[in-house]
């Protein structure tokens, strides 16, 4: 037994965490390929390593996965130090080389030399489809950089097998992602770039995308949804990701036979971005002015919303709760009330559902049934409920208010 929980425990040694264990970089510049301060690792990897995001049979494992910029020609090699097979006997590793074949697609190099070949030819890449938008951001070390905006879509030379390297990073950074079937032509995308310099010329780093599916509304409407968004990991936190949200919405609102435009089971940091998104092109909106907002929620912003913006009724709601809040002094009891009233009656909308099925189980369950179903839907319970529900949303809707302060 002693010998057995050695050789388990020698074994485990053999255990890496697969996300530190993944070197991700976008490679500009040769140099970039030593340097640590470019890596990044995956938030995910179960989708190819399981659940615990373990690979088992290495000591020292460092899976590559570099990118050229622009293109995003691929270099792939698998490092370690020590394998389980060179010390135990029966004992298989995991094919690390197999499970990363599943996500890349075929053309990339493993060999370095060839990688730094294919650096230099990306000087020749330039964005595909057609610029939407550009605009800069000030790095205290850089300067101002210059980013743009494109549409794309499969007709574009080269876009189909340039996206079959770029959704990959989905699998390191989306918990449920998976891939698109891309021979849909009702599918969208939008790619976000850098233009920066190298030795006197102008090269195009990628630096996010979203897809976007348009769905058909009857009789003659399309409804646009996001399905992916990613700003990849070294750009976050600089703002990109409100540009392309916005960029995407306008491109929309100028197309007459787009109803509105939503999300496919957007994240919690999806919906915070959204919120910001919509108020700060709504604010502008006649009715939104904030002379309107304590009269409630109108039909004339619902309608304004979605004709001028492509925002639906519910999102539209969720803006005006915003502005109103932020047009609403919460020192003054009378008018804080006023506000936590008419957000709570939002609220309450699923408990009142809640209460007319309970009226309706009155009639057809047994008392012991009935019993059950009252014990979930305890009046007590709710009012804790809704009373947290409602300060959780204000807390996000402050952040919002506190963002476009700063963006202002």
């Amino acid at each position: 037994m002693a010998g057995a929980a050695a050789v388990e425990k020698k074994l485990a040694e053999y255990k890496c965490d697969t996300n530190e264990a993944i070197c991700l970089k976008l490679v500009r510049f040769p140099e970039d390929l030593e340097d640590d301060s470019t890596t990044f690792h995956p938030e995910y990897s179960h989708q190819s390593f399981g659940d615990d995001e373990v690979a088992f049979g290495y000591k020292g494992l460092q899976i590559q996965l570099f990118y050229t910029a622009g293109n995003l020609s691929t270099l792939f090699k698998v490092k370690y130090s020590s394998k389980v097979n060179e010390k135990f006997d029966c004992v298989e590793a995991d094919d690390i080389e197999g499970k990363i074949r599943e996500i890349i697609p075929a053309g990339f190099t493993c060999n370095t030399d060839d990688f730094i070949s294919l650096l230099e030819k990306d000087a020749n890449f330039k964005p595909f489809g057609t610029l939407l938008h550009t605009y800069t951001v000030h790095n205290e070390e850089a300067g101002d950089l210059t980013y743009q905006i494109h549409k794309a879509d499969m007709t574009c030379p080269g876009f189909q097998e340039y996206h079959e390297r770029l959704q990959t990073f989905l699998m390191w950074f989306i918990e449920t992602a998976s891939f698109i079937d891309t021979d849909d032509d009702r599918w969208d995308f939008f790619l976000l770039f850098e233009k920066y310099n190298k030795d006197g010329e102008t090269l195009y780093a990628t630096v996010g995308y979203m897809t976007v599916y348009n769905y058909y509304v009857y009789p003659d409407k399309t409804r646009p949804r996001v399905s992916q968004m990613l700003i990849l990991p070294p750009f976050q936190g600089e703002g990109h990701g409100a540009q392309l949200l916005e960029a995407v919405h306008r491109f929309y609102c100028n197309l007459p036979k787009v109803q509105d435009i939503t999300a496919e089971d957007p994240s919690e940091s999806y919906v915070k971005l959204r919120d910001y998104v919509l108020v700060k092109l709504c604010q502008s909106l006649t009715s939104f002015a904030a002379d309107k907002l304590h009269l409630g929620f109108s039909a004339e912003m619902a309608a304004e919303a979605q004709e001028k913006l492509k925002i639906n009724k519910k999102h539209a709601r969720r803006v005006y709760e915003i502005l109103r809040l932020k047009a609403t002094d919460m020192s003054d009891e009378e008018k804080a009330k006023a506000y936590r009233l008419e957000v709570k009656k939002r609220l309450f909308g699923p408990y009142r559902k809640n209460q007319r099925e309970l009226t309706k189980m009155r009639k057809c369950l047994r008392p012991e049934e009935l019993v059950s179903h009252m014990g979930q839907m305890d009046t007590q319970v709710q009012h804790e409920e809704l009373e947290k529900s409602y300060q959780d949303l204000v807390a996000d809707y402050r952040r919002t208010i506190e963002r476009l302060a700063t963006q202002a």
